[in-house]
């Protein structure tokens, strides 16, 4: 590349070669490459655009672009990923969450009665926090644990809670999702690994290679984490309180079974998400007769 090269010369060239190689999305991975190198907004990106580059700023460039062909994710290069309005630092123990997660939190506000309630919120397997700082942005007075089998994906967590001002409303434990827990909780929500273990070898490059397995891999059918998500459930969450779980799109019936079986009444459909396809189960935990 030439030194004389401009910003928007060089991202336009980026959208090309991402295009060329099938990238998904070629024009939004080179802008959010160049401004994130360079430390520009959308604003800087406009008012900069034919402003020439130094070499090290090229080579940097070229750095994060040759990552991305060979399939890393962008929020891998980048390090972060913007979720439900609000930016999330990643770690190499955590997913990068996905816009589809969205609808578990859009599911849990339509069940929130009162949004200044003190509602009681447990996030299972929370990885960079994502679900639960989410709810939290939205319900000011709740209150929130957050799980997570492994401690450096807890740090990374309590690390964006910090950044958001959300630390001192969040408890931080190491377990395996619940078994460390005492309710009662209001709301109880996971995105937990649901893809069979013979399945991920078939999964995209970007998941599959840069994504930790231990948050993909469900077992054998997919369901080992729901069972045990379900017991859960149903001993800590108060009367009244709900289960919220995402899904992958063919196990709607399988998952409303197993949190019957556990003993919650569950909703009689999975939620959808903007795509039309089965996303989120809802169970509630009835109150004892009289």
């Amino acid at each position: 590349m030439p030194p004389s090269l401009t910003i928007d010369a060089l991202r336009r060239e980026l959208a090309k070669r991402f295009a060329a190689a099938g990238l998904d999305s070629p024009l939004l991975d080179a802008r959010l490459i160049v401004a994130a190198v360079l430390d520009l907004d959308l604003t800087g990106l406009a008012t900069q655009a034919q402003r020439p580059l130094i070499g090290e700023e090229i080579a940097a460039i070229e750095g994060a672009a040759s990552r991305r062909l060979q399939g890393e994710p962008v929020a891998r290069i980048l390090g972060e990923k913007e979720f439900w309005g609000i930016r999330l630092a990643l770690s190499p123990d955590t997913l990068v969450p996905r816009p589809d997660t969205e609808t578990l939190v859009e599911t849990v506000l339509s069940l929130c009665a009162d949004r200044q309630a003190p509602w009681r919120i447990a996030d299972l397997g929370t990885g960079s926090g994502a679900i639960v700082l989410a709810l939290l942005s939205e319900l000011p007075e709740a209150t929130g644990v957050a799980t997570d089998i492994q401690a450096q994906a807890l740090q990374t967590a309590a690390r964006n809670a910090a950044h958001l001002g959300s630390f001192e409303r969040v408890r931080f434990v190491v377990c395996d999702y619940a078994s460390a827990l005492r309710g009662p909780f209001d709301f109880i929500v996971s995105n937990p690994p649901y893809i069979r273990s013979a399945d991920i070898a078939k999964l995209a490059t970007e998941v599959r290679d840069h994504d930790p397995h231990r948050a993909l891999d469900g077992g054998p059918d997919g369901l080992d984490t729901y069972r045990s998500i379900a017991a859960a459930a149903s001993a800590l969450l108060a009367p009244g309180g709900y289960l919220a779980v995402e899904i992958g799109t063919d196990q709607a019936t399988d998952v409303i079974r197993l949190v019957t079986e556990a003993g919650l009444e569950a909703e009689p459909a999975a939620r959808t998400d903007l795509a039309g396809r089965p996303r989120v189960v809802t169970a509630r935990k009835i109150y004892q007769k009289q």
